[in-house]
């Protein structure tokens, strides 16, 4: 009785198999062992990259062109898809809002502030910034509140000196509670963490936003102008 030589002999090739007594007539039914079974490495590429775009936890929300230079992350499109809903609605009732209102600690007003804010208008993103829209003499709760009601969404920067503010009452709190509210929000943190955030407001950690350790300045701006074009 014919024995497969596989033990002896090994089937390492095709050659090997067609010259075994037992396997060459099943050889001769296929077109070959390389073309019937993918080799072990060709496969292990094929998962590999199967993973790899899978675990790259990178998309793109609705509201971004394909021609976008920027990637989100789930987190990001889901923390952002009601803010731009709320954008799309506000724009169809109140078309000459202006874009946001940049919310910052007073210390930051002719640093990171100011810097964020120049790109943001650089980038065509209508921004109420207090350095530029206070003027001498008008109220500055006065001008906040119309600032606030004037803007489709709030962006509050997030720094070492936003957190050292935010404990004691302060105009950044005021308008913070106001931006809450409204649940129209977008944290921007920089220099910082939200673990250091959670420690001094909870409420505000609790709002997914940006992260300038995750994306850069620029970056953040593009997926700012990209969510308040309409």
């Amino acid at each position: 009785m014919a024995r497969c030589t596989a033990p002896v002999r090994g089937h390492s090739s095709a050659a090997a198999a067609a010259r075994c007594p037992v396997c060459r007539y099943k050889f001769r039914g296929y077109s070959g062992y390389s073309s019937s079974y993918p080799s072990y490495s060709s496969s292990r590429s094929s998962y590999s990259s199967s993973v790899g775009s899978r675990s790259s936890g990178s998309s793109r929300p609705r509201w971004s062109k394909s021609s976008s230079s920027v990637s989100y992350t789930p987190a990001q499109i889901q923390s952002l898809t009601p803010i731009r809903e709320a954008v799309e609605t506000g724009a169809a009732l109140q078309p000459d809002l202006r874009d946001a209102f940049l919310c910052h600690a007073w210390g930051d007003r002719k640093g990171v502030a100011k810097d964020l804010h120049d790109l943001l208008e650089a980038a065509g993103v209508k921004v109420w910034f207090s350095e530029k829209d206070l003027g001498l003499g008008v109220p500055m709760m006065r001008a906040i509140d119309k600032g606030l009601a004037n803007s489709r969404i709030g962006l509050v920067l997030v720094t070492p000196a936003m957190l050292e503010r935010l404990p004691k009452e302060s105009v950044a709190d005021k308008e913070l509670s106001a931006l809450l509210a409204g649940n129209r929000l977008i944290p921007i943190v920089h220099n910082t963490s939200y673990e250091a955030l959670r420690n001094v407001s909870p409420l505000l950690a609790s709002r997914s936003g940006l992260d300038t350790s995750e994306d850069s300045m620029e970056d953040i701006v593009i997926k700012i102008a990209e969510l308040v074009e309409i």
